[in-house]
């Protein structure tokens, strides 16, 4: 094969002739919109659901495979399940599978937002969709625990990386210790591991290779694909046309504009954001919560809340709710334009210079991630680093839990401590109920994610029209 067609495309590529089985582009078009429709929870719920559907149910990538996804992109600005659906999808059908499947994962949050934006500056909170999606973040809570069940089993494989996912656990719960610190130090001490050929931290953990695992039988298989073998003039490729697509509209706007339109400083302000959402939206909401009430006055306090509500109950990632941010700041300075369409080109604006830089991140890196695949060193880093992530995923859990479960929280802080404690008195019987009822179906009478989901929506609508 001449050097050339090893070369990574930028929009348009042709791979070697699949194995048989291999999902076509349109097959996989109708998996990644199913995986977009069921992204609920945040990123705990949507690595749960990615995890059910292409690695159990389909079998397209390995868990190993799967978790050395995840790992890069928990080490990554932005949206880590947005990420990591761009990545499998790349690994499985270069560029345009993996702009197909990220932007796919965000499109039904993009459309729910926005449709949710445009109701709530016309009329306010409507009671019957927050009913429907109350439903839902009671069905996405068992799926979530599931997930940290069945993603902890398999990666934390002794009692070493059992230990560090603890550790992970109470460091960034109880704590508040930065995803970074969490991360870099899982991976200093698992690649130290790697270099010395500790068992522990060999892929697989010690107990036996990998290759034991029956889904291990996926349809990428462990070779590393033609598209996955980087050079200078594809690197240069993919930097240039995704900096261009990511920066240029945003010097287009200022030079069009200035720097003080609402529509500039839209496009510049979470331009930064995109570059400094390090271990998912968790981490930056607070600080853009702040500039967008205080700062720039875009939206109330409360209203800030509301689109978190939005967010965290609709498909998506939950950094959405910057799009409902750029739609209140538009909607409230026009200018020329009609409000509701100032506001709708608002939200876009903010949607896209978050997003693109993810496309640049998983296109620019992934090829090198892939090509260190065998190394030891980094084998050991990423497999200390999954058992931290297993940590990480169960803080989500419980995050979600609680404010799922409960209408108040408490803050405690004092002695290094720093974390949320749920008011008992304020619990939620009937959300108690249905993620009770979800985690019986689930866990007991394996039932399927789709039943679960329908059936709690359901749910939350009858309990709204009886209450």
């Amino acid at each position: 094969m001449p050097a050339s067609d090893l070369s990574p495309d930028i929009f348009i590529a042709t791979r070697s002739p699949p194995q048989p089985g291999f999902p076509t582009m349109r097959e996989a078009f109708a998996v990644w919109l199913r995986v977009a429709a069921l992204s609920f929870g945040g990123p705990a719920g949507q690595i749960a659901v990615m995890h059910r559907v292409l690695v159990e149910e389909k079998r397209w990538v390995s868990e190993e495979r799967f978790l050395h996804a995840l790992n890069y992109c928990m080490l990554l600005p932005g949206p880590e399940a947005q990420q990591l659906a761009t990545y499998i999808g790349w690994l499985m059908h270069r560029t345009p599978g993996g702009i197909m499947a990220g932007g796919l994962f965000i499109l039904p949050g993009v459309i729910a937002i926005m449709a949710l934006s445009i109701i709530y500056a016309a009329f306010g909170a409507v009671s019957a969709v927050a009913a429907l999606f109350f439903g839902l973040k009671a069905a996405v809570l068992a799926i979530v625990l599931q997930a940290v069940v069945r993603i902890g089993g398999r990666a934390l494989k002794n009692r070493i990386l059992q230990g560090m996912a603890l550790l992970a656990f109470v460091a960034i719960y109880f704590f508040d210790v930065p995803f970074p610190i969490i991360v870099v130090a899982a991976g200093l001490i698992g690649g130290v591991g790697g270099a010395l050929q500790l068992r522990t931290f060999a892929a697989g953990g010690g107990h036996g290779s990998a290759k034991s695992d029956a889904l291990v039988d996926s349809l990428v298989g462990d070779e590393l694909p033609p598209h996955a073998r980087p050079s200078v003039a594809s690197t240069l490729r993919v930097a240039i046309v995704w900096l261009a697509l990511w920066l240029l509209p945003v010097a287009v706007l200022l030079v069009w504009l200035g720097d003080t339109s609402v529509f500039s400083l839209i496009a510049v302000f979470f331009s930064k954001m995109a570059m400094v959402t390090f271990g998912g939206a968790y981490a930056v909401l607070a600080y853009v919560a702040q500039q967008a009430v205080e700062t720039y006055h875009w939206l109330a306090p409360h209203e800030m809340l509301d689109g978190l509500g939005m967010a965290e109950t609709t498909p998506g990632p939950l950094i959405m709710v910057l799009q409902f941010v750029g739609f209140m700041a538009a909607y409230r300075a026009p200018g020329t334009l009609p409000p509701m369409l100032a506001g709708a080109l608002g939200g876009l604006l903010a949607t896209w210079v978050t997003f693109t830089p993810c496309f640049l991140w998983i296109f620019l890196g992934a090829p090198f991630i892939e090509r260190m695949r065998g190394n030891k060193v980094l084998a050991g880093a990423l497999t200390a680093i999954t058992a931290a992530v297993v940590g990480v995923i169960l803080n989500l859990a419980i995050w979600f839990a609680i404010h799922t479960l409960f209408h108040a929280t408490i803050p405690v802080s004092g002695f290094g401590l720093s974390f949320e404690w749920p008011v008992l008195s304020s619990v939620n019987p009937a959300a108690l109920l249905l993620a009770a009822a979800a985690a019986l179906a689930i866990f007991r009478f394996k039932a399927g994610m789709l039943q679960t989901l329908a059936a709690c929506a359901a749910a939350g609508l009858l309990l709204n029209v009886v209450t």
